[in-house]
């Protein structure tokens, strides 16, 4: 997940920011359940309510491009309100739309639910850049991010956990219904992520040829994003029937989506303080990390447990912990531009995202998960070869 910083807010450093940043990181968080619960309980749905995989799989798609392409409406309105509000009002919507869902009948219901919960993810971007901006220092703004980027791990924890406690002895409804419920604690904590408001700062002038080659590098980046982002988050999605394949039972799947879950959230804060540290390094070290998430990837096409289960953690800890990285790096490439960094990111995660569950489902259902997921690991290669590109054209520029 990413995070677009809005400029125009002074740099701060009051002694109580962090409380902010878990707030608005617990708000992401459940911003992004909607998706990944329905994926998690996909089998169950689609059992009950005698709909298919490619059914369920473009119902998530369309949920990831209602994020994708209601950001830039999304990063409008978040400007002009103010960030508690905001936060509060995304933890709300999310909330209501997991128990909406828990009480569907047919796919089209659930469909326009989970449209409704994309649109509302995509306000949280917008207002977690303005308070990184406002109120965390400069050396500490990687480690922030990176604390927001865990909310993408975060956000398979919980669903992890509800197919391995909730969902074998009360069913995908009652799950998701305490998902629900559980994604109301952000908004009593929305207050904790209050901003000052200031004109904005003149930005920094660059001449054509460098704007135009910084551009470029941006597109490589968001289309490495993109690319990495299908192959996981297609991983994230089919978890449960890509374990139960490989011979994994069910409640031992949804621990392993937990336990997946937390090596993410781990790496990206870890990768979010060694970037304050070392930004030069950056691009070297997210390359590493897209290859290593390919690996795991190609783990999983195996299709034992060992394998399933060594690959799933590469996959989600290596392989989704770059977001919080790239964002800093991107950031970092363009000061005074940091809207334009965040949102390039984050249009290439979410459309990596909305292609992911949908052509998952289709290739897996035409040919197996095997060649399926050594399909996603292809595309890891590619995004690690996209990400390479950018930086040598920048180091040239340079």
């Amino acid at each position: 997940m990413t995070t677009t910083l809005t400029p125009g807010l002074p740099v701060r450093s009051p002694a109580r920011h962090w409380p902010g940043i878990a707030a608005t990181a617990l708000t992401a968080t459940v911003a992004g359940m909607p998706g990944f619960t329905v994926a998690a309980l996909a089998p169950a749905i689609e059992a009950d309510l005698h709909i298919s995989r490619n059914t369920v799989g473009l119902a998530m798609s369309l949920f990831y491009a209602a994020t994708a392409l209601g950001s830039p409406v999304a990063k409008r309105v978040a400007a002009r309100l103010p960030v508690p509000a905001v936060l509060a009002s995304t933890a709300l919507v999310a909330s209501a739309v997991m128990m909406v869902a828990s009480r569907v009948n047919g796919a089209g219901t659930l469909t326009a639910v989970l449209l409704v919960g994309g649109l509302s993810n995509a306000l949280v971007q917008p207002v977690a850049g303005r308070l990184i901006a406002a109120r965390v220092p400069e050396h500490r703004r990687s480690l922030a991010a990176g604390m927001i980027g865990a909310a993408l791990g975060a956000g398979a924890l919980v669903p992890g956990l509800l197919v391995a406690l909730v969902l074998p002895a009360h069913g995908w409804r009652n799950a998701l219904l305490v998902a629900g419920i559980a994604a109301l604690v952000p908004a009593a904590l929305a207050p904790l992520a209050r901003t000052p408001e200031s004109p904005q700062p003149a930005r920094p002038k660059e001449a054509g040829d460098q704007r135009r080659a910084v551009g470029r590098v941006l597109w490589l980046w968001a289309l490495a994003a993109a690319l990495s982002a299908a192959g996981n988050n297609a991983v994230a999605t089919y978890f449960v029937e890509l374990g139960t394949h490989a011979g994994l039972g069910t409640i031992v799947t949804g621990n392993l989506l937990s336990l997946s879950a937390l090596f993410a959230i781990a790496v990206r804060i870890i990768a979010g303080a060694l970037t304050d540290r070392a930004p030069h390094r950056n691009s070297a070290v997210i390359v590493m990390m897209m290859l290593t998430g390919g690996l795991g990837l190609a783990l999983i096409a195996i299709g034992t447990p060992a394998m399933f289960v060594s690959g799933a953690i590469l996959a989600f800890s290596a392989g989704w912990g770059w977001t919080g990285l790239l964002l800093a790096t991107t950031l970092r490439l363009v000061p005074g531009r940091s809207e334009e960094a965040g949102h390039t990111v984050q249009v290439g995660v979410y459309a990596g995202a909305t292609i992911a569950p949908f052509t998952f489902g289709a290739l897996s259902s035409a040919f197996g998960f095997p060649v399926t997921a050594l399909i996603a690991a292809v595309a890891a290669a590619a995004a690690a070869g996209a990400m390479a590109g950018g930086a040598m054209l920048l180091r040239k520029v340079g």
